[in-house]
C-alpha cells in the first residue's frame, strides 16, 4: 500500500510546485501593490487602454460573421505557415514524395484562399 502512494508523490510535488507558483505571482503581486500604495485606482488608471477610446455600444452586442472568418483564415494560414518551416528543413531526408505530399496541401491552401477570395470574405464595406 505504501508503494502505491509513493507512486503519487512525484504528481503530488508537481502540484504543490504549482500552487505555490500561481500564488507566488498571481496573488503576491497584488498584495504587494495593495501594501506599498501601488493600489490607487482613479478614473484614469480605469479608462479604456485597448483602443483608446470608450466603447459607443454595450460589450454584449453581436459581432459580424466577417470577424470570424478573418480570425478562421488567419489561423489556417499561420498555422501552415508554422508547418511550413520544419517541413523545408527536414525535405533532404524526406525524399520527393514529401515534396509532392506538401505541394498538394498547399494547392489546397490556395484553392481555399481563391475560393474565400472570390466570395468576399476578404472583403470590408
Amino acid at each position: 500500500m505504501a508503494s502505491v502512494a509513493a507512486g503519487y508523490l512525484p504528481i503530488l510535488l508537481f502540484l504543490g510546485v504549482a500552487l505555490a507558483l500561481s500564488i507566488g505571482f498571481v496573488v503576491l503581486p497584488m498584495l504587494v501593490s495593495r501594501v506599498t500604495g501601488a493600489h490607487q485606482p482613479n478614473p484614469e488608471k480605469l479608462s479604456e487602454y485597448e483602443c483608446g477610446f470608450p466603447a459607443f455600444e454595450d460589450s454584449r452586442m453581436r459581432f459580424d460573421v466577417r470577424f470570424y472568418l478573418v480570425a478562421i483564415l488567419f489561423i489556417i494560414f499561420d498555422l501552415e505557415a508554422a508547418f511550413l518551416f520544419p517541413w523545408a528543413v527536414s525535405l533532404a531526408g524526406t525524399g520527393m514524395a514529401s515534396w509532392i505530399a506538401m505541394m498538394i496541401f498547399l494547392g489546397e491552401l490556395a484553392l481555399g484562399l481563391a475560393y474565400a477570395w472570390k466570395k468576399g470574405a476578404l472583403e470590408w464595406e
